[in-house]
């Protein structure tokens, strides 16, 4: 019984990423017939559309838009790459600079969560790890309580965050992006492109549920 709960545990946890990297890497094949790369394609779309101020960058951190140095950052692979993947993830981080050109209200809230997110995160993971010392040192009733409940609210305002980012993403991706590759891509690679439109949102729904399991791991310590 144990073993299928954890294996259980394993699929809700993995499934969404190892799916999101499976999708990715199926339409990662090289197109000649592709007239640019995800690159190019990106500086293209931001130049028709009159997005002035960003630029496109290549990057080592992962495909993501900047809304406060106002870049579109793409992986090498997306960046020089002339796949299917390749165009509609340039497509899809241009759909975040549109948003942000437009003043998109949900994108400004994700990104000032995120901020608070991330030091909230480090000052779970601290309370976490002084938890039992000052439980021993200062012995106040509840006072263990008090210190838990303050870290599981930090980890929980991180896989909120993530939450609260799917709505932007779907946004980006089906609103934004997905009109416009089907002005760039043939109609028969239109179903690849939502498949790798998902993915990208999915991306976001395995760092939500990483979140949750790094907060149930800390609790289990703590109970030791």
């Amino acid at each position: 019984m144990i073993l299928l709960v954890i294996a259980l545990l394993l699929a809700i946890f993995l499934l969404p990423n190892l799916w999101a990297k499976w999708v990715l890497k199926r339409h990662a094949r090289p197109r000649d017939d592709y007239p640019g790369t995800g690159g190019e394609l990106a500086e293209h779309l931001l130049k028709r559309l009159g997005i002035d101020g960003v630029e496109v960058e290549l990057t080592e951190q992962g495909d993501h838009y900047d809304p406060q140095a106002r870049r579109v950052r793409l992986s090498r692979e997306h960046y020089a790459g002339r796949s299917l993947t390749a165009v509609t993830v340039a497509a899809h981080e241009v759909g975040h600079a549109i948003q942000h050109h437009h003043g998109y209200a949900p994108l400004l809230a994700r990104t000032r969560l995120v901020a608070v997110a991330q030091q909230a995160e480090k000052l779970g993971a601290l309370l976490m790890m002084a938890a039992p010392f000052l439980f021993v040192l200062t012995r106040m009733p509840g006072g263990m309580l008090i210190v838990l409940l303050a870290a599981v609210i930090s980890f929980g305002t991180a896989a909120m965050v993530h939450l609260v980012t799917l709505p932007v993403e779907f946004d980006a991706s089906f609103q934004r992006a997905l009109p416009l590759l089907k002005e760039y891509i043939p109609p028969y690679d239109m179903p690849g492109a939502r498949h790798v439109l998902t993915a990208c949102a999915f991306t976001y729904v395995a760092a939500s549920l990483a979140s949750l399991l790094n907060l149930g791991r800390w609790l289990v310590i703590l109970r030791r």
